[in-house]
């Protein structure tokens, strides 16, 4: 579904990707774990067209998305739900929601089977729908992200860090819903600092340093991974002596 080779890309003079090559399949959940400023963020921006690549080639469904403009990437089936949510605090759930279905927006009856869709999944969003996103907790907040970008019935779902600033319930909640939105069709690719969590509910995963990816495999095959292990799931690696 979604295939990036050796994309490039930078913030002026500063490389932020470096040949950085990926592929998800249609049905997957696909999970990108590393330290902060390794471009995880850079990736996900660079696929919807917020930071245009410098090099290499990103394609989607076999139609080439750089050079497009971001409602162009939304309307061939990508949304992207944003680091830290950036809900529309001042307004209400509702709107945000019909915000998120702007592609249709003149389709009143596609918005609303959209919507009733969404609180189907989401049913604390029907109960606060009158209510202002800004109110609501962060959990709640996390889930409006999740609708909102639903609106727009993606093919491909892109998730920036959902997990961060949740309390560990909600993070469990969270990724419950990130597997419901799978299991209703929509493919996904994950980007998450809680490697244990992300790697549970991922069928592959890539491991980016640098720019680039240094190691991809199965969800299994990088817990299993003694660097991964290490470096992101907490756990001491014992060495056998030599």
């Amino acid at each position: 579904m979604l295939k990036l080779d050796n994309v490039q890309a930078a913030y002026g003079h500063i490389k932020a990707l470096n040949g950085l090559s990926l592929e998800v399949a249609e049905g997957e959940i696909v999970c990108l774990i590393g330290v902060n400023g390794a471009g995880k963020t850079t990736t996900l921006r660079t696929i919807t067209g917020g930071l245009t690549a410098t090099g290499g080639s990103i394609d989607f469904m076999g139609r080439r998305l750089i050079g497009k403009r971001i409602s162009q990437i939304v309307r061939m089936g990508i949304s992207c739900v944003p680091e830290g949510r950036k809900v529309f605090a001042t307004m209400t759930v509702e709107d945000n929601l019909e915000i998120g279905g702007f592609v249709r927006r003149n389709d009143k009856q596609w918005i609303r089977e959209v919507m009733d869709r969404i609180y189907a999944i989401f049913p604390i969003l029907k109960e606060r729908r009158q209510q202002l996103a800004g109110t609501l907790s962060g959990g709640e907040q996390q889930m409006l992200a999740l609708g909102r970008s639903l609106m727009s019935k993606p093919k491909l779902m892109l998730l920036d860090e959902p997990s961060m600033g949740l309390a560990p319930v909600m993070v469990e909640r969270t990724f419950e819903a990130i597997e419901t939105i799978r299991k209703e069709g929509t493919t996904i690719l994950l980007v998450e600092q809680n490697a244990r969590m992300a790697l549970l509910i991922a069928d592959r995963g890539y491991v980016l340093q640098s720019g680039k990816i240094v190691l991809g495999g199965t969800a299994a095959e990088l817990q299993a991974d003694d660097s991964v292990r290490q470096a992101y799931l907490g756990i001491t690696v014992k060495k056998e002596p030599s």
